[in-house]
């Protein structure tokens, strides 16, 4: 089974490289930074094949896929997971470095599904997954492009599976809550003394690897990791209501991965 992972030099991604490799699947490693995707590679001493590529640029996010099945075959798995998040007030948010997040998170996995998915229908088989994020469940204030974003590719995600249904396609979405990593603690300090913090679950990036893999191998609809946060699906009213009631303000400059 040949895994495609974008955003694969840490984090989630990385988390997944290794679950999958773990598993016996040959894994294609996408991101921009070469020497820690190498690293990784070297590490997990798998089958891999290394991509080094600015993925946000839409028009070139797909120059990496022949080469990749050139090397390991038909992508079986394409998971989407390369993204930036920022946290700043709107009135101050850089109209071209938001517009540069929605092509990231957005207009660049919908153009490697869109890339994929004929050779994946045409097998009859296949799964793409979409890592979105609880902020398309409970969007948080502060986090204008990103609430965009992550919307926008919950929502695709998610119709996407209902399309395909009967395909031997399946479409797995993600929605993470906050996820130990180097972004997110950088991101969640600003919420540190707050309701919000304080009673947020914060999960880890093996624990949530694990429970994709086994959501592919189940075809799974989707996955709201921690556990807790699976309310805001039966309850955005007040999920919605508890965010804007309980975050800070926000005034500061932006954090990017």
């Amino acid at each position: 089974m040949h895994v495609a992972i974008t955003g694969a030099s840490s984090g989630i991604g990385e988390a997944l490289v290794r679950a999958w490799v773990a598993k016996g699947a040959s894994v294609t490693l996408v991101a921009r930074r070469k020497d820690k995707l190498d690293q990784i590679a070297k590490e997990v001493a798998g089958k891999t094949f290394v991509q080094a590529v600015d993925l946000s640029l839409p028009d070139r996010a797909t120059d990496w896929i022949a080469p990749a099945e050139s090397a390991l075959g038909p992508i079986d798995v394409l998971v989407n997971n390369a993204g930036v998040q920022t946290i700043e007030a709107t009135h101050l948010a850089s109209v071209e470095d938001g517009e540069a997040m929605l092509r990231l998170n957005v207009f660049t996995p919908m153009r490697l599904t869109r890339a994929v998915l004929p050779g994946m229908l045409a097998r009859r088989s296949g799964a793409i997954v979409d890592i979105a994020s609880m902020a398309a469940l409970g969007p948080m204030p502060g986090m204008f492009y990103y609430n965009a974003a992550k919307g926008g590719l919950g929502n695709a995600s998610e119709g996407l599976h209902g399309e395909l249904l009967g395909t031997g396609v399946h479409v797995l979405t993600v929605y993470p809550g906050p996820v130990d990593t180097e972004l997110a603690r950088r991101g969640f300090e600003k919420y540190e003394k707050t309701l919000t913090a304080r009673f947020s679950p914060v999960g880890t990036t093996d624990v949530l690897a694990r429970l994709i893999v086994r959501g592919v191998e189940r075809k799974k609809r989707r996955i709201i990791y921690p556990w807790a946060y699976s309310l805001a699906l039966s309850y955005p009213r007040i999920t919605r209501w508890f965010t804007a009631r309980f975050s800070p303000p926000i005034a500061t400059p932006a954090l990017k991965a």
